[in-house]
């Protein structure tokens, strides 16, 4: 059975998504920092993901994202900016990295930009949209519509911020918050959807023995 959505007009009634605030969240710049990070992403094992890339206006213009990569703990996240080069090596290990999953929505169009620009291929990705397909909703579902869908509530999205520079070096507070959450969000649902590791549709991963039974998409 085709499972119905929220509409937007009842998505705007609803009470606002809580998501992380900005002192708990971090931005590396660093090869201590970005060690740190990296650590502390690996113990965690399972973390919410999304990247920002600057945006595109021009005809045939092409991206030369993503300029940034987030990555969500419990109570936490991390953000990569891609033009500090002692956090490449960093950040591609956890890219690479099948026993770190990463979850988001939409990780198809991700993975070919980090393919693009960095020429790697992600191991250990969840996309929510093969979740929510297992579990009947026959629509492409994103952040917006997942949090309803969960919890009731509504995630913010601002289109100014979403088409905002994230090439440039310092981040402003409101990007941060936007980055962040976008990522939070995605750990936050999977959570709540309460799924094993077993049952996780895992992309872009080979076996592993504690993950011997997972198949990939």
């Amino acid at each position: 059975m085709n499972k119905v959505v929220p509409t937007k007009a009842e998505i705007v009634l609803m009470e606002p998504f809580v998501g992380l605030t900005i002192e708990h969240i971090h931005v590396p710049t660093n090869t201590e920092g970005f060690a740190a990070a990296t650590a502390e992403i690996k113990a965690t094992g399972i973390v919410g993901f999304d990247t920002e890339s600057k945006p595109t206006f021009a005809v045939g213009e092409v991206s030369e994202g993503p300029h940034l990569v987030q990555f969500a703990l419990p109570g936490k996240a991390y953000l990569f900016q891609l033009h500090h080069a002692e956090g490449l090596p960093f950040l591609i290990d956890l890219l690479q990295s099948e026993r770190v999953i990463k979850i988001g929505f939409g990780l198809q169009s991700d993975s070919a930009h980090i393919y693009a620009k960095l020429g790697i291929h992600m191991g250990g990705v969840v996309d929510l949209n093969s979740v929510f397909s297992m579990k009947g909703f026959r629509k492409q579902i994103g952040v917006i519509t997942a949090v309803a869908v969960v919890f009731n509530q509504r995630f913010a999205k601002s289109k100014k911020i979403t088409t905002s520079n994230w090439s440039q070096p310092e981040l402003t507070s409101q990007q941060m918050l936007y980055a962040a959450n976008d990522a939070y969000a995605a750990l936050k649902v999977m959570e709540a959807l309460n799924l094993s590791r077993e049952e996780l549709p895992i992309m872009g991963s080979t076996p592993l023995k504690e993950t011997a039974d997972q198949e990939p998409f």
